[in-house]
């Protein structure tokens, strides 16, 4: 009999029972805006920025609406503004571009490697150009971070670390997020912890961060923050930095705090889903995984492998085969954009010159959440109706057809 996989790839876990017991708490206080606190409350935001920068080892954590807002003021807490040119990732996903673009500054990207991080000779060749680099950790993939870096600060590029995929991730024993000048993460209810929408903005700099919190929207009610710089910081960026409010409120992170002390455990329970996936895709025909290198730690909320040089037809033929089974792939090279799968010459709002190497791996991308509520028994069933359909449509290739063009 054929197996059909009966999940759900966007059910997520509940929210642990203490975070709905102080959301409700909240909700009966009725102060649900992070300045909005009675005589001599912490509150929860403020509460959960210090977790937060404790659990990152940062000096400084803001809480804000979400990853892409935390990404922006990054750029604006650095200087970044209209016609700069800042640097990122060819695979990355649309909130990053568009974290720069928002500026009107131009993206200029750096290709991909077969291990689907930053490609660091590409890096090095365009490092001169701009004077920042906004990293994405692309679906939780962490390049050398030591070169990376080395290139960088030769170059005088200053490292934002786009972590919306790598909170719990660290290369070398050093957490993802404190390689650069700032981490920004993402609470979305996909990433590793979930508030709906919400991210995080670190940073051990004094002004960068005065000037995240005003633009953050904080009307001046710095010491209301879990983490402050100090006042003649604030004094000193104030009257030039623009209100641009996206706080978060003391409801996500009532939400948000259980899940944080709770990650480690849960980083856990995502990367052994992940390894009985990986082992039984490994050594199917025509599919290439991506090895993960030892230095880095990795969460695998999600996997993605490689139907390299294969024609799109037969990746389309893959796609649909395995979603009459019930396993939901993406891909990264479709002609149009679908769902979150845009890549850099999706994105017209920012044309860049055409990239035929990183294009060749980006058009072999497949990607699958790996959400917590599958089992293992479930990771078990979805790696060997994958491997099947990968294996038909492989076997299925015309006789007259190269097949070292779709290995």
């Amino acid at each position: 009999m054929t197996e059909v996989f009966k999940g759900s790839f966007t059910q997520q876990e509940p929210i642990p029972e203490e975070g709905i017991a102080a959301a409700v708490a909240v909700l009966r206080s009725g102060r649900l805006h992070r300045y909005n606190l009675a005589d001599g409350e912490t509150g929860e935001v403020a509460a959960l920025e210090r977790e937060f920068a404790a659990w990152t080892g940062a000096r400084h954590a803001l809480a804000v609406t979400s990853g892409g807002y935390a990404l922006a003021t990054a750029l604006r807490a650095l200087g970044v503004g209209p016609g700069d040119r800042v640097l990122t990732n060819a695979f990355t996903l649309a909130p990053v571009p568009g974290a720069i673009a928002s500026l009107g500054a131009v993206p200029v990207y750096v290709g991909v490697t077969e291990g689907l991080t930053i490609d660091l000779d590409d890096l090095a060749a365009r490092a001169g150009g701009a004077r920042v680099l906004l990293l994405s950790h692309m679906r939780g993939h962490l390049a050398d971070m030591e070169r990376l870096m080395a290139i960088c600060d030769a170059a005088g590029v200053t490292v934002v670390e786009d972590c919306a995929h790598t909170m719990g991730a660290a290369w070398r024993g050093v957490p993802s997020g404190r390689w650069g000048k700032v981490g920004c993460y993402s609470t979305q209810t996909y990433k590793h912890v979930n508030s709906g929408e919400g991210g995080f903005l670190i940073t051990d700099d004094d002004e960068v961060m005065a000037r995240a919190v005003i633009l953050s929207g904080s009307y001046m009610l710095y010491e209301r923050h879990g983490t402050v710089p100090p006042e003649e910081v604030f004094e000193r960026v104030k009257y030039d930095t623009p209100n641009v409010s996206g706080r978060m409120d003391h409801l996500r992170a009532a939400i948000l705090r259980p899940q944080l002390r709770a990650l480690e455990a849960q980083c856990g329970k995502w990367n052994a889903r992940y390894r009985v996936v990986e082992e039984g895709l490994r050594g199917t025909p025509g599919l290439t995984l991506v090895e993960r290198p030892e230095a880095g730690r990795f969460v695998g909320s999600s996997i993605q492998f490689l139907l390299l040089d294969w024609p799109a037809p037969r990746i389309e033929e893959v796609l649909t085969r395995c979603a009459a089974r019930g396993v939901e792939l993406k891909w990264f090279g479709a002609a149009e954009p679908r769902g979150f799968t845009s890549r850099y010459d999706s994105w017209r709002y920012a044309p860049h010159p055409a990239m035929p190497a990183s294009d060749r791996i980006l058009r072999a991308i497949l990607d699958m959440r790996l959400p917590l509520t599958f089992s293992l028994a479930d990771c078990a069933q979805i790696a060997r109706i994958i491997r099947a359909e990968v294996g038909a449509v492989w076997q299925a290739a015309a006789p007259h057809e190269d097949r070292t063009t779709i290995t």
